[in-house]
């Protein structure tokens, strides 16, 4: 800030503690099963004894180190190279026992029929005011951060903010939508830094009003300083335009006096004029004595220059807050709009917002507590461990505080909810912000979601009386799902029967969902238990819980070999940490040290401070044990292999290999650029946006950083943007990486023959730079992809060819294209055939050889298909397609149903929609066209048919 007088403040920071993702029961009396002999091409360093120097370093690191800080660790390298252990020695603490495990309760909304619940809020979108659409959109919100794409979160979230009516829903939004980015861990910004649009920018935060059609637009940030400094460069100029025969009075302060023009210091405020013009003595004083009004001589005078030139940028902070207790104490509304707007733009900070929120509370000064608590938000989550920071968002009285300037919303602390929860569910501060949260809850859809997370984390917390109160609110409330937390709670204060009875009549009761019969599968036993987790994976093959329960079951039964493959049906669509560590606990007990190892590299890549055994160990320590057990690779050695797995599409093994190297050498940002495209891959958007910006941070030049910031834009929906940084990163340095993102960006649209062109051009300079083969593979496959659209097959057919030369295996699937193009459907049948022989991940291989085949051998593929990966749609699609040939309309539109209990799928309900319009079923139709509008507002032919749905039949 310039030229301000504040004293500074530091912040406290607190340490961060560690945090998992999954807690497993263990079997801490018994001993683990004994282990199978080692199957072929099982980990190096085979079982013999039990190494008792290994243990005895694992025990004491499990009784010294249960608790870790959230900083990186390293570990000095073991001088084991022939090391002989047991699988006792890595597991002291045996395996999870299944009986002991539960899945954890979504703290996200959740519906019985979410179908239902889009259609209901796409209405409410379209039919309420401009002026409620910030509140519909922020409901969208909460709808779609309990489903797995963040970019629909994402995308309701901007029209939030693109609808907010006031300055204070204008910054929380901003900031959230600038902390979905995690801009806070970029290297070099601030957290005032402006993206270049209104959306997001601080400044345009601040200005009042309602404008929509504005916030794409770019901001005016870079000229705002020169043009306020030009301002007061002239304002100083004004002052002396009075002349000594105007002033007529004085205001004496002690032995100082201010002369004043009479009627422009009435002008200030109605009761200045009454003071001075209504009849009291004052009125024919030509001295006025305002010493005990609590105003310096210097504050004085700047008012007397406010009346005349009527602005406060001339003067210092400190003056600037005195004018502004003067506005308040004498009604002065111009005055203080001047001081509320100066002060604002000042804050720049923690340290002066911390500071300057007081006196903005003090005075109910609006615009001065928006720009401090923007700087709050947009410094988060690290504001949130300054103790000032906390008391002015949680207490009591700070909320009171807040709230009475317009600054205590629902929507402010469902932000800071978010942000509490992902740092430690179980804090106390999480508890005050649930609370606060709770407390401004005022909508139907507020209340189910404040009183459910405050019921998830009191679960978490073991407070198990106080969840199931918070449940019971929530489903008094409407949220049936809650009553999965009233039956947990019962359940844990040993109310077992009573929690199997909640659930039994939700069953009863509603349509049964997947999540139903995993919640009573906690509540049974025996073949009882069995059977509803196999019901909750027939109705929802994405819940990992019952894979993990059937494999555990198999290894207490010492079926090793098939429980890795009960887990390795889920993780073929669905990976995540909890079932990557227990694949690799299971391959520990099976002496398969590289496969335990290649799962804990990977489960360390999606959370790097991932604790195991029960969050006892550190996931990095366990890498350092198993790391003598296996073959030791160098740099040279890693880049084969991640060749190797490259390319035969092994994207769990390309993690871990892209892990060991980044051990090597962790400032490489090529490697978490590879890292990061990897995790898209596999659809762990969190992570990889993660290793995008480590990518950035680690850049050693400008054209590589800005080609990082380039795809950190573009994966959060700012497509423009994206292309800027590619084309400024261009400009300082052509390079393999600024060519390919500015291609793929404009690729991602609908292309005229003039845009391929240019897209043709960007993609062959690209490939005219220097890169390796992984990303050379890349490019000559989406050339290739350009040339097909263009209908220049046989140079497609080069860019194919020469895409797997250099063993890009995905570039099968490209020429298989070509060939059936060209009318040859055998070779593109066999095309996809050897992928699906090479790749290791294959679902989308057996899809598409389906379209070169005939119909039962596509029935056979898309079978495959989805037994491999159910969240494909394309294979419900066409089967549903071949039964309404058929005149099966019942039968299509439960295959359609099926797969949209677990994935609300665009595709899916559209055509759903139109089957249901095909057999006059108009009402069905609607739903399913205003769902699939939820889910994108501008698809044109779901528009056309929900038009058309809503015409009278005749």
């Amino acid at each position: 800030m310039q030229n301000h007088l504040f004293t500074t403040m530091r912040s406290l920071k607190l340490i961060e503690g560690c945090k998992g993702t999954q807690v497993y029961a263990l079997n801490t009396s018994a001993p683990p099963p004994p282990p199978p002999p080692p199957a072929s091409g099982g980990g190096a360093g085979g079982g013999g004894g039990v190494g008792e120097k290994l243990l005895q370093h694992l025990q004491d690191h499990l009784r010294v180190n249960s608790i870790r800080s959230k900083t990186s660790r390293t570990y000095p390298p073991s001088n084991q190279t022939n090391a002989v252990v047991s699988p006792d020695s890595l597991l002291p603490y045996g395996l999870p026992v299944a009986d002991l495990l539960e899945p954890q309760i979504d703290p996200s909304l959740k519906f019985v029929d979410l179908i239902e619940k889009l259609a209901e809020i796409y209405r409410r979108i379209e039919n309420c005011s401009e002026f409620e659409k910030s509140e519909a959109y922020l409901e969208q919100c909460a709808i779609f951060r309990g489903l797995s794409d963040p970019k629909l979160f994402r995308r309701s979230l901007r029209s939030a903010r693109q609808h907010a009516v006031n300055v204070h829903t204008k910054v929380v939004l901003a900031s959230w939508l600038r902390y979905e980015r995690r801009e806070d861990e970029l290297i070099g910004t601030t957290a005032m830094d402006c993206c270049g649009r209104n959306l997001e920018c601080p400044k345009a935060t601040l200005v009042p009003g309602y404008d929509p059609e504005s916030v794409y637009d770019h901001c005016v940030c870079s000229g705002a300083a020169a043009s306020r400094s030009e301002i007061n460069d002239d304002d100083v100029a004004p002052e002396c335009s009075t002349s000594e025969e105007d002033y007529d009075m004085s205001f004496c302060i002690g032995d100082d006096e201010v002369r004043c023009v009479r009627y422009k210091i009435a002008s200030l405020s109605r009761p200045f004029k009454a003071m001075l013009y209504g009849g009291f003595r004052e009125m024919k004083r030509s001295t006025i004595n305002f010493t005990q009004n609590g105003i310096s001589v210097q504050g004085m005078r700047a008012a007397e220059v406010f009346s005349r030139i009527k602005k406060v940028d001339v003067f210092p902070p400190n003056v600037v807050l005195e004018l502004l207790s003067l506005a308040n104490r004498f009604c002065c509304d111009e005055l203080k709009s001047a001081c509320d707007s100066h002060l604002a733009r000042l804050v720049t900070d923690l340290d002066d917002a911390v500071l300057l929120i007081e006196y903005g509370l003090e005075e109910a000064a609006y615009l001065l507590v928006a720009a401090c608590l923007q700087v709050f938000l947009r410094e988060l989550p690290s504001s949130m461990h300054n103790p000032n920071v906390v008391k002015i968002f949680c207490s009591g009285e700070g909320r009171e505080r807040l709230a009475c300037v317009g600054h205590a919303s629902f929507t402010l602390y469902l932000f800071l909810s978010q942000i509490a929860m992902e740092d430690d569910m179980k804090s106390n501060t999480t508890v005050m912000v649930l609370e606060c949260l709770v407390e401004s809850a005022v909508e139907n859809w507020q209340k189910q979601l404040a009183y459910h997370q405050l019921g998830a984390v009191m679960l978490e917390r073991k407070e198990y009386k106080d969840a199931q109160r918070w449940f019971d609110s929530a489903v008094e409330a409407g949220h049936v799902y809650s009553l999965v937390g009233v039956a947990r709670s019962k359940y844990k204060r040993g109310h077992r029967y009573s929690a199997y009875k909640i659930m039994n009549s939700l069953i009863s009761d509603c349509s049964a969902t997947g999540w139903m019969h995993q919640e009573r599968s906690l509540y049974c036993s025996g073949k009882e238990k069995l059977l509803d987790i196999d019901i909750a994976t027939d109705l929802d093959p994405t819940l990992t819980f019952p894979y993990k329960f059937r494999a555990v079951s198999l290894v207490e039964e010492s079926q090793f070999v098939a429980a890795v493959a009960e887990l390795n049906k889920v993780m073929g669509f669905k990976v995540s940490p909890d079932c990557l560590e227990m694949r690799a606990w299971i391959s520990i007990a099976m002496e398969d040290y590289e496969g335990a190892l290649k799962d804990i590299r990977a489960l360390l890549t999606l959370e790097p401070n991932f604790l195991m055994f029960n969050k006892k160990i550190h996931g990095d320590h366990m890498v350092e044990l198993l790391r003598p057990l296996v073959q030791q690779w160098n740099q040279a050695d890693c880049w084969m292999q991640l060749y190797d797995r490259w390319s035969s599409v092994d994207d769990i093994g390309s993690l871990a290999v892209v892990h060991h190297m980044l051990a090597n050498d962790p400032g490489k940002s090529l490697l978490r650029f590879r890292q990061s495209l990897l995790l898209l891959r596999l659809n762990c958007q969190k992570a990889a946006m993660r290793s995008l910006r480590l990518a950035r941070n680690h850049s050693k030049s400008e054209h590589e950083r800005l080609v990082y910031e380039g795809w950190i834009l573009y994966d959060t929906g700012h497509r423009e943007e994206a292309l800027a940084k590619a084309e400024e990163s261009i400009s300082i340095q052509r390079s393999f990486e600024a060519y390919f993102l500015k291609a793929y960006a404009l690729a991602d649209s609908t292309l005229d023959p003039e845009s391929s062109k240019y897209v043709i051009q960007l993609l062959e300079e690209a490939l005219r730079c220097p890169s390796d083969g992984l990303r050379k593979g890349q490019a000559l496959n989406n050339l290739g992809s350009v040339y097909v659209d263009c209908d220049k097959l046989d140079l497609a057919a080069d860019c194919y060819t020469n895409a797997l030369n250099i063993k890009h295996t995905r570039a099968h699937q490209g020429l298989a294209r070509v060939y059936h193009l060209k009318n040859q459907r055998k070779a593109a049948y066999d095309e996809m055939t050897k992928l699906i022989e090479k790749a290791q991940n294959n679902a989308s291989a057996f899809e598409k050889r389906s379209e070169y085949c005939d119909r039962e051998m596509a029935q056979r593929d898309l079978s495959m298909a989805t037994q491999l990966d159910p969240l494909r749609t394309y294979p419900y699609r066409y089967r549903a397609a071949v039964l309404m040939d058929d005149h099966k309309e019942t039968e299509a539109i439960e295959e359609l149903s099926r797969a949209i209990a677990f994935k609300p799928d665009l595709q899916l309900l559209h055509l759903r929609a139109a089957f249901f319009d095909s057999m006059r079923e108009p009402a069905d139709a609607i739903r399913d066209c205003e769902a699939a509008l939820s889910l994108d507002p501008s698809h044109t032919d779901t528009i056309e048919l929900y038009h058309k749905a809503r015409e009278p039949h005749s």
